[in-house]
């Protein structure tokens, strides 16, 4: 089952599993309403269930499997940390920086949303990351030149723009965007915004900001910039850019998270285990891991 705004897209997928050759009701699309899913997920012939959603959803989801004892894989929300410390490519890391967090317009569980940078390369990465988030071009989808899109709804466009005021009535500064685009009012569109001066007393600090606003920290130190990485309930991914090893080990070790990548943004590949910790939810996708989440393991033992 699909989010039940991309019907089309669901029907799509379905369509291409169908021409690969695979046999026929392997992929079936099930175009019901979320009220639907209890029953579905409490039927006998259901052995398990794996949700992609939020954690909302993943709460309801495994409230109902567990009342069954079947078995869940879930993929939640995500705050991600992108750390970049001393010894950094400052300017290759500024530029990752602005896709990592723009990219699908924002939307994204992986996407990079929390900026944690040490103090020695503070200003040179703010002054890059900004310029970048700036220059992003917002428009038609469609148009070729366009960077940055409308969000999926209007009600995630204005979720996304009640988290940003509630920041900067708490006293955080816009270091460019803040609002919607006054040329595309008619659209779901938000501007590339970079958040600064963000404290724990604002919801953006604790929740996950499901578009292209960034927020921007100065740490002291690495002990510092590990804390405020793991202070969130989420636990998804993180990225670290640094040429000293110690970090690296130091961050595999310490960070929160169901993965850590180095001097680059993070993504999903079929060949990597891809699930977090936390409210980010339980369980792995792709790779072998993934699928022995669809096996049971059996004992087989002959006697003599």
């Amino acid at each position: 089952k699909h989010a039940s705004n991309v019907p089309r897209t669901a029907l799509y997928l379905q369509d291409l599993f169908t021409r690969a050759g695979y046999p026929e009701g392997c992929l079936q699309t099930l175009l019901i309403g979320s009220g639907a899913v209890e029953d579905i997920l409490r039927d006998r012939r259901v052995a398990a269930a794996t949700l992609t959603g939020s954690e909302p959803a993943g709460r309801s989801v495994a409230s109902v499997a567990g009342d069954e004892i079947k078995k869940t894989v879930l993929e939640l929300g995500g705050s991600d940390p992108f750390l970049v410390l001393p010894s950094a490519d400052v300017e290759r890391a500024a530029a990752t920086a602005v896709t990592a967090r723009v990219q699908n317009n924002g939307q994204s569980c992986i996407a990079a949303k929390r900026f944690i940078v040490h103090a020695d390369v503070y200003d040179a990465f703010r002054e890059r990351f900004v310029a970048g988030m700036r220059e992003l071009t917002v428009g038609d989808p469609m148009d070729e030149n366009t960077d940055v899109g409308p969000l999926a709804t209007e009600q995630g466009r204005d979720d996304l723009a009640e988290l940003v005021e509630d920041a900067l009535g708490k006293g955080a500064a816009a270091l460019c965007g803040g609002q919607r685009p006054k040329e595309l009012e008619r659209g779901w569109y938000y501007s590339p915004t970079v958040l600064a001066d963000v404290t724990p007393q604002m919801r953006i600090h604790r929740e996950e900001a499901f578009g292209p606003v960034a927020t921007l920290y100065r740490v002291a130190d690495l002990d510092e910039a590990v804390a405020l990485a793991n202070d969130t309930p989420f636990g998804l991914s993180s990225n670290v850019w640094t040429r000293d090893e110690a970090d690296v080990e130091r961050c595999v070790r310490d960070l929160e998270a169901g993965g850590v990548f180095f001097n680059g943004m993070t993504a999903s590949h079929p060949g990597l285990p891809f699930g977090g910790v936390k409210r980010s939810g339980y369980g792995r996708e792709l790779s072998g891991h993934g699928i022995r989440e669809f096996c049971n393991a059996t004992t087989v033992w002959h006697g003599a």
